[in-house]
Order: C-alpha cells, then structure tokens, then sequence
C-alpha cells in the first residue's frame, strides 16, 4: 500500500495503480486473459457460423430462407447491446462472455460462407460431385469447404480483433472477467475514478488494446493480400 501511483521508474516499469500493484505485471497477465477471450469467442463464432453458411449456401430453399431471417434478426440488433443482453441473462463470467460474444458473430461469419458457398457451388466440379452421387456433407466440407478458406481465414482474424474490443467493453461495465483476474477493459473502468491522480493507470491497458484490436486488423488486411491475389493485384500502382 505504500507504493500506490508510484511513477514508472526502475523498480515499476510502467508504475502501480491505486492499490500499489506493479503495472506491468497487470497488463501483461490481462492480456492473456483478452486473448483468450478473442480467440476463443472467434473460434466459437467460426464453428457454428461456417457449418450454418455451407448449409444455407447450398441446400437453399427453405432452409437458406428460414436461416437467414433467424440471421437478420440477430444481425438487427446491436453488437454491444445484443452481448450485454446474453450476458445479463447468462451471468458475469469470462465463459459467458466468449458465449455471447460467438452469438454476436456468428450471423456475419454465416454471410460470409454463404456467398462463397453460392459462388462456388456453381463450378464444375461440384456438379461432377454431385453427378458421382457424392453426399451434400461430403460436398460441402470436402469440395466445397476447401475451396473458400481464403475469405474465411480473413474475416475470421478480422472477427479476433472485434471480439477483443466487445469483451473488453463487457469488462469495463463488470460483465466480462471478474476481479481479481486483471483484464484490459476493468483496468480502464477502475481507472476512471483516478484520472486525476496518475494518467499512467489508464494508459497502459488502453495503450495496449487499441494495439492489439489495430494488430489484428492489419493481420487480416496481409491475409486478404497473401490469399487473394487478385485483391493484391489491384493495389498495385
């Protein structure tokens, strides 16, 4: 307790906050914990989204019809506000917040797929499959799948970096990571009622969020030109 506010110096690389806790240590251990959280609610999001896409893709009909709107309903709703609902019904946990996060994200990595799925499925090579009496699963993972990676690689990287920021906003208003596990967004919210006292308590965390949310969206702009040479032909002069 002796050690609160300290400046960044020697023995507090980037100074402690109100309880005399290294700050260093803090952000670093929070990060992880907003990694997790983006990667894991991506990850949900993709496994439910790429699945719901092949099928509505290329079953069409009905099915494309009936997922869709279910879609457009959740895509109606605001991101933030619609995770701050799951949330609020669920409960306050690092778990329920990737759960409401994948919910949130699911519909646009759905789209996504879904046109791709409806470009491709056109081919030749799908009506050769289907002409050898190839299983709709069968086609759609194995012929189809493989052949629209490249735009779900990059929303999906996109999608890590929007899953941070949304988790860390979930944090700020105490629905994400619960204390005492550091988390980016609850370091800023606690830091709120000490602007005055340091400006190093709030830099920090959000020095490093803004980074790594702008990192992941670099990453996805290098995918999209590394898979799609045609996007990165066009930005040539």
């Amino acid at each position: 307790m002796g050690a609160q506010f300290a400046a960044p110096g020697g023995e507090f690389l980037l100074g402690t906050d109100h309880l005399g806790r290294d700050l260093l240590s803090r952000v670093l251990y929070g990060g992880r914990s907003s990694l997790v959280l983006g990667f894991a609610a991506a990850g949900v999001s993709m496994l439910v989204g790429v699945p719901l896409g092949l099928a509505s893709g290329y079953l069409g009909g009905r099915i494309d019809e009936g997922v869709m709107r279910l879609l457009d309903m959740l895509l109606s709703i605001p991101s933030l506000l619609l995770a701050l609902l799951i949330v609020a019904l669920l409960g306050s946990s690092l778990l329920n917040a990737v759960l409401a996060i994948a919910v949130v994200y699911t519909p646009r990595i759905a789209r996504v797929v879904r046109s791709s799925t409806l470009a491709v499925k056109q081919e030749e090579f799908i009506k050769a499959a289907e002409a050898r009496g190839e299983s709709r699963v069968y086609i759609c993972f194995g012929e189809i799948l493989p052949n629209i990676l490249s735009p779900i690689i990059v929303e999906g990287s996109i999608r890590i970096g929007f899953a941070i920021l949304i988790g860390a906003s979930l944090s700020f208003l105490g629905l994400g990571t619960q204390p005492p596990t550091p988390d980016w967004g609850y370091m800023i919210s606690i830091a709120r009622d000490h602007l005055w006292s340091t400006t190093w308590y709030w830099l920090w965390p959000s020095l490093w969020l803004g980074l790594t949310v702008f990192g992941c969206n670099l990453l996805g702009d290098g995918l999209q030109d590394v898979l799609d040479p045609q996007s990165h032909v066009s930005k040539r002069p």
